[in-house]
């Protein structure tokens, strides 16, 4: 996602230097305006804002402290973390950016591949007003919200609460189709109401998991990854230890996160969050052979 974000600054007017381990994903934000930096700290030297987006809390404070990218950046430089990590690993990278004369935020993203391709991201972030007031510009450069949540990791505990809710909603946005075609139900029948009654939800009328009703859904792309499973079952699991950690009882995002782990090992591996309809459907299929 860092790509399309780094490509969307540049276009709004910014001078955007970037770096990735990937030399192709380098070479498309090069293509869409972003000056390539030769290293990480290379890039961070020269800027008054660095924005990281890295798949885990160990690669953000890895990158800041073994890597040396608040070592090699100016006093005062804002950071903005956009990764999606776990809010101790948020405070934690808030805490040395701060040790070491910087300023911090995280703030994570909502919207998926498609939302940063499109400018429409949702960001969340936790930190200082003032950090959120001079980085607001460039989130909705990237996006089209910015939400201040409070203080450092409140961005991530945010998404997490958010993205329980999605994969909670797609878990039964799924079922319900499912049972809909078990009942003679079209797919079509049943979004036209659902989407204009009670279920509408944006698992339903955005990212519709069986194909037909939203022609822009991964569905009508063979689940080609918009927001990929691994990833939906990353965010559950950070939300699963939260709630473990906070002592709630919550079944139904401890079970979610249950049932993405187990789709992202096996056929989910490399679709998008939504085709975890089709191991509803499969599963639904066996259990009726079963009965029968």
């Amino acid at each position: 996602m860092g790509a399309p974000m780094a490509a969307n600054l540049a276009r709004a007017g910014h001078r955007v230097l970037g770096h990735d381990l990937l030399p192709e994903l380098l070479a498309s934000a090069v293509a869409s305006g972003v000056e390539a930096a030769g290293s990480t700290a290379g890039a961070a030297a020269e800027a008054d804002v660095v924005i990281t987006m890295l798949p885990a809390g160990r690669h953000v404070l890895g990158l800041y402290q073994k890597e040396g990218l608040l070592a090699a950046a100016r006093p005062g430089t804002l950071f903005i973390d956009c990764s999606t990590i776990d809010v101790a690993d948020a405070r934690a990278a808030h805490a040395a950016a701060t040790a070491a004369g910087m300023r911090a935020l995280d703030a994570p993203v909502s919207g998926g591949v498609v939302g940063a391709e499109a400018g429409t991201l949702t960001f969340m972030a936790g930190g200082g007003g003032t950090e959120f007031a001079e980085a607001e510009p460039l989130l909705t450069g990237m996006g089209s919200k910015a939400v201040h949540c409070g203080g450092p990791g409140a961005g991530q505990a945010a998404k997490i609460c958010n993205n329980m809710i999605l994969g909670v909603s797609m878990i039964a946005v799924s079922e319900a189709f499912v049972l809909g075609e078990s009942l003679g139900l079209s797919h079509q029948a049943l979004f036209d109401v659902a989407s204009t009654a009670s279920g509408q939800c944006w698992a339903l009328s955005v990212n519709c998991p069986v194909p037909g009703p939203v022609p822009a859904s991964p569905a009508n792309r063979d689940y080609r990854p918009g927001f990929a499973a691994p990833l939906m079952a990353k965010d559950l699991g950070l939300a699963a230890n939260a709630l473990r950690a906070a002592g709630i009882h919550a079944e139904l995002g401890l079970k979610a996160a249950e049932l993405y782990a187990a789709y992202a090992e096996g056929a989910g591996a490399d679709q998008d969050f939504s085709g975890i309809v089709t191991t509803i459907g499969q599963h639904a299929a066996r259990d009726g052979e079963d009965s029968a």
